[in-house]
């Protein structure tokens, strides 16, 4: 079935607004969803519409590597949250189960920092706006239209420093003169239990409003050795609302939104790993270093506590307007969040690094959009942007006095004063805890060109041209100690109060592309991109001044925040696009070579500093195949290889010139496989494999061999039934093969172990009913 803009009955001609109105399909794999074309012979992969590039267009005529996903797909597949797109998408990695982004990479470019001076690498974008940082990005996928997965520096598309790529979701709009309306519930074992619900009214002939709401909560399925009598870990219970209303007229239609989600969760676990230098080094010095139980186990002593809670609100509209040679578009964006967090990091029993961030702020955009309407061989758009963004936290990390004086110095605390003539050693009674408050305030703005034109019926030159600036106000307060230690660990000083940086950066990003219709099945496509991130604060240290430290360790007068300055990536891509065989197969291809320089690597001396440090050469391909295999089998497959190497990062680690960068796979593949075949007069019958398999990455770029995360193979399977009368039934077993696998893994150091973390859900069955209301 195909969907075409112009017949589609809410076109208005605006190219802003079309794509909100368009049935958008990911994969052919969900082509046929009603009984009556799983009976036809003449099925054909739904046509894909996107606005990656400001209007509505066909996924095939974007000269992008893009992965576009529809509400139907994250229904079959169980996505939860925007993380979880990673799963289906080529060359992407680095899914996790908290609220942070630093692990989530595209095509190997990933963010090296977990404070918040530095801005992701990773753009997400809800309904064209921007999501922000760790804490306040990650939201639930409820009442959707569909995500768009964006590879390869995204700057002058998205702005907002999105380097490495973009995911951009959109949800579902209120429909004019629709009255509709769907519930969900879905059950499983460890107590899981999901709502879901919708519901859409039209008010009168041009204004509709749209409610949705979301609930999800599950056990955990980690047990604390060190702590037998806590809640198992990897729980989660969040809870989510959203309220929009529409406008459509003549010349003018908008909406406005408001949603507020509530996370409450666990936050990482972490296990360690044991190895041949740093492990025996604490069981030698230390009381009480184990490691028990297995994977699915871990020995922590979360001194700090394990949660991973927010409190997230957005207020977002869009406005259009119809000014004959154009369309001016509005987007004025809100958030506000309060985030708060704590892990053990070290995975140990013992004290070692518990870390917590308590986290607020607010962030505020707005942008204006012409998309030109002209006929002939020029299109165009250009726009305007500005944001403001308020950050204010509080990170504390803590450190048992034992462990330092043993594993430092080889003593216990008492023995070591005695040794050295100090007055007698007195415990803190809560560690050695370093704390320190950050408080940003930061402001941007930009402005972008995009000319495209055709020089024949097959040949499209375009050109893009963004200006960004960015201006960052930034203080760091690092409190006094309540330790006879003093600041050992972690910063090695404290602060006489806040300590003040300022500073702006601003880069000219151009986009050269070329596009080339080679038949009326296949699209060929290259381009040349530079991509900019800004430069920030590290939110871990200071840099002291000319008069250095007093004796009490505080920094003197003079000193300054960690800064560091932008880095830059020029990417080169070419790809091919096709829809063969009458529209029951389609093929996307992309390969791509990047240089990436002055990297904001993230490393610990006297602090946890963040400098630009090294450059990257990586390249790499992607594929994706969409196909009808039969009437009743539908199959979706994307796979991605990247080669990367790393040099000149020898200040933060020894050879390794050469090296591969932490966290990337090499190779991915994902897909999903479904059947459905006619039930009865009135329903149909579905069933779907679903997996995703990547090879293994190291814990960092030393490439240690013993902090290396193994690859793995995760696999679902679904059955259900659909009736035309308009409710269904669905059971599942996710993991099937009961795989054992962690996210990630991180190299240690000094008396850190290596660990790995996010140990995976285990074999989980579950079913969900739905039942869907009105038109």
């Amino acid at each position: 079935m195909h969907t075409n803009v112009a017949e589609n009955e809410n076109y208005k001609s605006f190219p802003a607004r079309t794509a909100l109105k368009v049935g958008v399909s990911v994969a052919a794999i969900m082509a046929a969803s009603a009984p009556a074309a799983a009976q036809s012979e003449d099925r054909v992969i739904e046509e894909v519409i996107v606005t990656a590039q400001k209007r509505a267009q066909s996924v095939r005529d974007v000269p992008i590597a893009i992965s576009a996903f529809d509400a139907a797909f994250t229904k079959r597949t169980n996505l939860d949250d925007v993380k979880d797109l990673i799963k289906f998408a080529p060359g992407v990695a680095g899914d996790s189960k908290d609220s942070f982004i630093d692990l989530i990479n595209i095509r190997g470019i990933l963010t090296n920092d977990f404070g918040v001076g530095g801005d992701p690498s990773i753009g997400f974008f809800k309904n064209g706006l921007y999501q922000g940082r760790n804490g306040a990005v990650v939201s639930s996928l409820f009442d959707m239209e569909r995500a768009e997965v964006l590879r390869g520096p995204q700057g002058f598309l998205f702005g907002r420093n999105a380097i490495g790529g973009a995911i951009s979701v959109f949800t579902a709009k209120p429909k004019i003169g629709v009255d509709e309306a769907y519930a969900e519930v879905g059950f499983g074992e460890r107590g899981i239990l999901e709502f879901e619900g919708m519901m859409n009214l039209a008010l009168t002939e041009k204004i509709a409003v749209r409610l949705a709401g979301y609930h999800s909560e599950e056990n955990g399925y980690v047990d604390n050795l060190a702590r037998p009598n806590d809640d198992r870990l990897v729980a989660h219970d969040k809870s989510a609302f959203r309220g929009s209303i529409a406008y459509e007229g003549d010349s003018f239609n908008g909406w406005l939104l408001v949603e507020y989600e509530d996370r409450k969760q666990s936050g990482s676990i972490y296990r360690a790993i044991e190895d041949d230098e740093i492990f025996p080094l604490l069981e030698d010095n230390v009381p009480g270093v184990q490691l028990r139980g297995n994977d699915r186990d871990v020995d922590s002593d979360n001194g700090l506590g394990n949660f991973d809670n927010g409190q997230i609100l957005t207020v977002n509209a869009e406005l259009n307007f119809d000014l004959g040679f154009a369309t001016l578009t509005s987007l004025t964006g809100f958030k506000d969040h309060d985030y708060d967090y704590a892990e053990d990091f070290d995975g140990l029993p013992i004290v070692i690094n518990d870390y917590a961030q308590d986290q607020d702020g607010y962030y505020f955009e707005q942008e204006l959009r012409l998309v030109g309407e002209t006929e002939g061989p020029l299109s165009w758009y250009a726009g305007v942007s500005y944001y403001e963004e308020d950050i204010d936290a509080l990170f504390s990390q803590r450190i048992g006095e034992e462990t330092i004086c043993g594993a430092y110095y080889y003593y216990t605390c008492a023995d070591l004063f005695a040794y050295y003539g100090y007055p007698e050693f007195t415990a803190s009674g809560n560690e050695l805890t370093e704390s320190n408050r950050v408080r940003g305030d930061y402001k941007g703005w930009g402005a972008y060109l995009d000319l495209n034109y055709a020089l024949t019926d097959r040949l499209e030159l375009g050109l893009g041209l963004r200006y960004t600036k960015d201006v960052k106000d930034f203080e760091i307060n690092i409190l006094p100690v309540d330790s006879e230690l003093g600041p050992f660990y972690i910063f090695g000083v404290t602060t006489d109060g806040f300590v003040q940086g300022s500073q702006s950066w601003d880069d000219i990003t151009p986009r050269f592309v070329a596009r080339y219709s080679a038949s009326e099945e296949w699209t060929i496509y290259a381009s040349v991109t530079k991509g900019y991130k800004a430069g920030g604060f590290g939110s871990f240290a200071v840099v002291p001044g000319p008069d250095g430290i007093d004796d009490d360790l505080v920094v003197l007068p003079g000193a300054t925040p960690n800064q560091f300055d932008p880095e830059t990536v020029w990417s080169y891509e070419i790809g091919a696009k096709a829809d063969l065989l009458n529209s029951r197969l389609r093929v996307d291809l992309a390969s791509y070579y990047y240089e990436y320089t002055d990297l904001q690597l993230n490393f610990f001396d006297n602090g946890s500093r963040v400098e630009n440090i090294g450059s990257v050469e990586a390249f790499g391909f992607e594929a994706t195949v969409q196909a009808i295999v039969s009437e009743n089998i539908d199959l979706y497959l994307a796979g991605s290889y990247n080669d990367n190497e790393i040099s000149g990062a020898e200040q933060i680690a020894e050879d390794s010139d050469g090296n591969r960068l932490g966290d990337i796979p090499k190779w991915s593949l994902s897909g999903v496989a479904s059947y459905h075949v006619p039930m009865g007069d009135s329903g149909e019958l579905t069933a779907s494999v679903d997996f995703r398999t990547q090879t293994g990455s190291f814990g960092g770029i030393e490439n240690i061999l013993v902090a290396r995360n193994d690859g793995w193979t995760d696999v679902a399977v679904r059955i259900g039934y659909e009736d035309e009368a308009g409710w269904s039934v669905v059971a599942y077993v996710e993991n099937l093969f009961d795989a054992v696998y962690f996210d990630a893994t991180n190299e240690g150091g000094d008396i850190q172990p290596h660990h790995a973390f996010g140990v995976s859900r285990p074999r989980t069955f579950g079913a969900r009913l739905s039942y869907r209301f009105g038109n």
